[in-house]
């Protein structure tokens, strides 16, 4: 299947990722705002040409860390690693590369 690249944004997958206040250390509740503009900023281009990035607090621990949508569906986790494997990424070491460079946004952050 071929795809133009990059897709519209009502086609792309969009990934909210919610980022606990205390993984900014005690304070973390004074720069978890500042920090999810910082590191949403910092994703954006970030497989750009299909994936629309949204990174926010996460004060409710009962909403899901992570959460993908197409346009207004709700995608599961089956349907998230399908449409990523049109694009040939696996959704295990896609959320793994995410995790890894949020860690990476934190320490770079919090050295500011």
């Amino acid at each position: 299947m071929k795809h133009d690249l990059p897709l519209p944004l009502d086609k792309k997958l969009n990934v909210l990722f919610r980022v606990e206040p205390g993984c900014l250390g005690p304070d973390g509740p004074e720069h978890i705002e500042a920090f999810c503009q910082y590191a949403e900023k910092s994703v954006e281009n970030l497989d750009a040409d299909f994936v629309h990035w949204e990174i926010v607090p996460r004060f409710d621990k009962n909403l899901p860390e992570m959460e993908y949508k197409v346009n207004t569906r709700r995608l599961n986790h089956d349907q998230a690693e399908r449409y990523l494997q049109v694009f040939k990424k696996e959704l295990d070491e896609f959320e793994a590369h995410l995790n890894d460079k949020l860690g990476e946004l934190i320490e770079a952050y919090l050295e500011r």
